[in-house]
């Protein structure tokens, strides 16, 4: 694997500009210094080029650094939450098998941090093997569903997708700025963000945590043109603010991961008076399509390149190659399609495709089929709800987070039962008081997982 890419792709560019703002302005000259300064290190702990690394760090300086120099020696880096657990960490390890593991110096604590100052311990793995593919990134898929399956990228599939958004005339071009709120080591925050960012020379700004307050400090640290590029969840919370500041640079936010539910989005485009808008993507492929402007919703316009397909009510992508390394479904890739799993719709008069949830989000009820996506569209425009997931387990169940804690699960059954048909109530509705979500920030759809989450919220 040859790293000339990052210098040539990402790296290039006069050495004043400012690329990174993590609490203080980091410029593209020092960016190079620091990538140089940190190749070293990795190569005297055995990672050459062709070899593989795990990079296991909270979002940082050190973790922008490391990834670049692990990319420029030509090997393959493996990117592990720091927010999973050692338990999940570990087995992420072994199933990569990467013959270095860089970690954080020190234990990294702060929900809410946008970023953290921490510098890297580097240990060799001599049981560790050299990369078996020509991809340059392995990521893991959410697990918002189940298992988390390995998923690779190359250096021309990361490049293609970064030359995809800067054919997007709504997405922030040279002269605006984008404050990052998804995570870097996901697709959206790192190639939609960090990656788009580098090229096309657009300076980033990671805010100090991710409170209402700090992202609109974030927003106003800066006169030039701001968007935000984040998840649902953090739309959603910045709607919850009443009387936002006034915020002229601001243009407005963009969001990925899933659908931003209609109050949300009526409350931020109200309250904030710029466009929220959304897209649909996959790990496995990155940007998919896009609506930036929230001018077609529900609908999409597939990203340039794309090709989209529905067969039986499900989304297809046409691919070159399966993005799964190591053990995975045969079935989710083949004849040059990708099975998504996510049901949808392609309009055959406007060509906007609209996504209908997963698959398993559609289910039969005595006969009768129920999307779950609508009864939780349903519930969380309820009076007193912050948000709701709806999942098939024994029958349907809903948990739902809710902004007045008198509002009892019985008080919204009535409500809900006014509402909806017999067929489509849930069965069980737990009250929580926050949605548990994967690290990405999407939320547990496990019904397991779920049922695990409301019965530590009774031990309490």
């Amino acid at each position: 694997m040859n790293g000339e890419w990052v210098d040539e792709f990402l790296l290039s560019g006069p050495d004043h500009e400012a690329v990174l703002t993590l609490g203080a302005v980091v410029t593209r000259g020092e960016l190079r210094a620091e990538v140089q300064r940190r190749q070293q290190p990795l190569r005297s702990a055995g990672l050459t080029s062709g070899g593989v690394a795990v990079l296991r760090l909270p979002p940082s300086l050190t973790l922008v650094a490391t990834l670049l120099a692990g990319w420029r020696g030509g090997a393959q880096c493996a990117l592990v939450d720091h927010r999973l657990t050692s338990s999940e960490a570990d087995a992420a390890i072994e199933r990569i098998n990467p013959q270095v593991v860089v970690t954080a110096d020190r234990e990294i604590r702060g929900r809410l941090r946008g970023y953290f100052e921490t510098d890297s311990v580097i240990t060799a793995r001599e049981s560790g093997e050299p990369a078996h593919t020509e991809h340059v990134l392995l990521q893991l898929s959410s697990g918002s569903t189940g298992p988390s399956k390995v998923i690779g990228r190359t250096a021309e599939s990361l490049m293609a997708e970064v030359e995809r958004y800067g054919l997007l005339t709504a997405y922030p071009k040279n002269g605006g700025r984008i404050v990052v709120l998804a995570s870097v080591i996901h697709v959206l925050g790192l190639v939609g963000g960090l990656l788009y960012g580098l090229h096309n020379r657009i300076p980033l700004t990671l805010p100090s945590s991710h409170t209402a307050d700090s992202l609109h400090g974030a927003v106003a640290a800066d006169p030039a043109p701001t968007t935000l590029l984040g998840v649902p969840s953090q739309a959603a919370l910045l709607a919850t603010v009443q009387s936002p500041p006034r915020l002229p640079q601001l243009t407005g936010m963009i969001t990925g991961g899933e659908t931003v539910k209609a109050k949300t989005w009526e409350f931020f485009t109200t309250r904030y008076g710029v466009p929220l808008g959304g897209m649909y993507g996959m790990t496995e492929a990155g940007m998919i399509a896009t609506d930036l402007l929230g001018t077609t919703r529900p609908g999409l316009t597939p990203a340039p390149g794309m090709a989209v397909e529905i067969a039986d009510g499900e989304i297809l992508l046409r691919l070159p190659a399966s993005p799964y390394v190591g053990r995975a479904d045969p079935t989710r890739y083949a004849d040059g399609r990708l099975r998504t799993k996510d049901a949808g719709t392609l309009d055959p008069g406007t060509g906007l495709l609209t996504v209908h949830g997963r698959l398993d989000q559609q289910v039969s009820v005595g006969g009768l089929k129920v999307d779950l996506t609508e009864v939780e569209e349903l519930l969380s425009r309820l009076p007193g709800v912050r948000e709701a997931v709806v999942v098939q387990g024994s029958g349907i169940e809903a948990y739902v987070a809710v902004t007045d804690t008198m509002v009892t699960g019985e008080e919204l059954s009535r409500a809900a039962a006014v509402r909806l048909a017999a067929y489509k109530r849930p069965r069980r509705l737990t009250v929580l008081p926050a949605i548990p979500r994967t690290p990405t920030g999407k939320p547990l759809r496990s019904p397991d997982a779920l049922r695990a989450a409301a019965r530590a919220q009774v031990a309490r």
